[in-house]
């Protein structure tokens, strides 16, 4: 447990677990443990007056004490009540019930962390489920849509094109020096939305608070980028609000040569710093992961963290059903960077669990816009052809969804298309004829996105089958029972990731630990297909610490019991805590 520390004397080492980081004069990070015999202990901070207030790591709003007002040069500025932080939560939470709709509810919240992140990370923290939504997805999409509109406070940094030359000063204008986490997006493919062009900075700023909120890493820690290679939506280049950089997307040799420039600019200025790629246009998605993973501590959420989190529901799924993974046979729908990283994340799992590469290749079925992808088909993608299968003669050269799962027999259908509605009564009914417990995770998002309704597939299948969405949707009942919905989302995934490489020294992120974050999930979930979110930071702890062994194992940490690591894992995690100044 954590609170921040501000100390007057360099930190010179990492001594009783403590993490030192510098941060207007040095910042300290105490876990409670070392706390129990510090209630003297008070922060130092170099800032007075309103400067103070406008910093939202450091403000403490109506909480700080008359004593502090005094000497920090505050008195005037805030009404004469001191308020308890529980008091500020009961008024902090009147006002959210007050939002009118879901992007005053965003925009509220938004507010709330731009003025005091301790505040907003423990409101979020204490109503969880009420605030997630708001976060993240489905109301950041809303958000993303309608960025230049409401845009009104800058929080991360933008890198336009035209500054590639720039890029080391960018980074240093963001006033941080000790970076632990990294979301970067270049706009191209947001959730099931498409090139929203500057409005894509609404992901990393809800996945970086993410990664707080579930992985403990310190808001000082992280740090939201946006790629700006222009835009080839066509309303917004005709958009006079538009913000961002009005011209057609950079792409080629440019664009990597521009990638390259970045990843070099992070190596020198954030040379700690875990890189997570997220929602690139889908050309560049698997290619940026390769190209740079073994060069910078990097993965790409799009790919792994959503093979890792549909792993996880998988296994869980198959508990319930009583069957294993090697004894279904899958159809993913939707032949991009997302659907094509299931594929080879559960081929390769497979292989890694003991299966011939042939037979682990034939359970396998990638479904695109042209239908299933098979050996001939015009027009084949090269990175389809692992999966692609015989034709079977009796189908025209585009076999459907539903001409799929009556052929191949298929048992799990997952949906990663963006295509609204592209599971029908008759896919469930054609699923059904294969298996009596169907599983089908229609994942793509927002909702207006997904390709099912839990709903009808619960009505379809007769409350049979086993649904997860990609986005929040609400419990169905069927014939008096209550089926609540389970949601695949990566953020089970993610922040774990970035707690263990906050904590550790490590080079790269092997996909294993990816397979170990999703068996770990699916241990911790029963009953459920997923933990709930309220236990999501005790679910990001225990990932980080089942690969924390695994790395251990392998060499690639220096820790090697179980108590030292874990000690490290609790020692980096920060939790919103209040604490005297002077």
């Amino acid at each position: 447990m954590f609170g921040l520390i501000l100390s007057t004397t360099p930190a010179q080492s990492r001594t009783r677990g403590l993490i030192k980081r510098d941060f207007c004069g040095y910042l300290t990070i105490y876990t409670e443990l070392d706390l129990e015999d510090s209630k003297d202990k008070r922060v130092k901070v170099c800032l007075r007056g309103r400067e103070l207030l406008r910093n939202s790591i450091l403000n403490k709003g109506s909480a700080f004490t008359q004593e502090e007002r005094e000497k920090l040069g505050l008195d005037g500025l805030l009404p004469p009540h001191v308020s308890t932080m529980d008091q500020q939560l009961a008024r902090r939470y009147a006002n959210f019930l007050e939002c009118g709709n879901d992007l005053g509810k965003y925009h509220f919240l938004t507010d709330l962390q731009n003025r005091n992140e301790t505040l907003f990370y423990r409101f979020c923290s204490d109503h969880v489920v009420e605030t997630l939504p708001y976060i993240y997805t489905p109301v950041v999409g809303d958000a993303s849509l309608n960025f230049s509109l409401h845009y009104h406070h800058s929080r991360g940094i933008y890198i336009p094109y035209d500054k590639k030359d720039q890029m080391e000063t960018i980074l240093k204008n963001a006033g941080k020096k000790d970076v632990s986490v990294i979301v970067a997006t270049d706009g191209g493919r947001i959730l099931g939305l498409g090139d929203v062009g500057v409005g894509g900075m609404t992901i990393p700023i809800g996945k970086t608070s993410l990664y707080t909120l579930f992985g403990g890493v310190a808001p000082e820690s992280v740090l939201p980028i946006f790629l700006d290679v222009g835009t080839d939506n066509q309303e917004l280049l005709k958009d006079p609000l538009y913000m961002g950089r009005r011209e057609k997307r950079i792409t080629g040799d440019d664009y990597f040569a521009f990638m390259d420039a970045f990843v070099a600019a992070v190596k020198k200025v954030f040379p700690k710093a875990m890189l997570q790629w997220e929602d690139l246009l889908g050309v560049h998605a698997q290619k940026v992961l390769d190209r740079y993973r073994d060069d910078i501590l990097s993965f790409n959420d799009d790919i792994q963290g959503t093979a890792s989190v549909v792993l996880a529901g998988l296994l869980s799924a198959l508990k319930m059903k009583g069957s294993a993974l090697a004894e279904e046979k899958i159809a993913i729908f939707g032949g991009g960077a997302a659907g094509l990283g299931v594929g080879k994340s559960i081929y390769r799992y497979l292989i890694h669990n003991g299966m011939e590469e042939k037979e682990a290749r034939d359970r396998i079925h990638i479904i695109d816009r042209n239908g299933l992808t098979y050996i001939g088909q015009k027009n084949l993608r090269e990175e389809h052809e692992l999966f692609a299968k015989e034709k079977p003669s009796e189908y025209d050269d585009v076999i459907s969804v539903d001409e799929t799962i009556k052929c191949f027999d298929i048992t799990i259908l997952i949906g990663a298309s963006a295509q609204k509605g592209a599971f029908t009564e008759k896919t469930i009914e054609g699923l059904l004829k294969n298996t009596s417990t169907p599983v089908v995770f229609p994942l793509s998002n927002p909702h207006t996105k997904a390709e099912a309704t839990p709903e009808m597939i619960i009505n379809v299948s007769k409350g049979k089958a086993i649904v997860a969405t990609g986005t929040a949707f609400p419990q169905v009942v069927y014939k008096g029972k209550v089926f609540a919905i389970g949601q695949c989302n990566n953020v089970y995934i993610f922040p774990g990731i970035g707690l263990f490489t906050s904590a550790f020294d490590i080079k790269t992120i092997p996909e294993e630990f990816f397979y170990i974050a999703g068996e770990t999930l699916s241990e911790i979930s029963p009953p459920l297909l997923f933990p709930e979110f309220k236990n999501l930071k005790e679910a990001s702890k225990q990932i980080a610490f089942e690969i924390a062994k695994y790395a251990a194992l392998k060499g690639l940490i220096k820790e090697k019991d179980e108590s030292s690591i874990l000690r490290r894992i609790e020692t980096s995690m920060w939790y919103p805590k209040y604490f005297p100044y002077d």
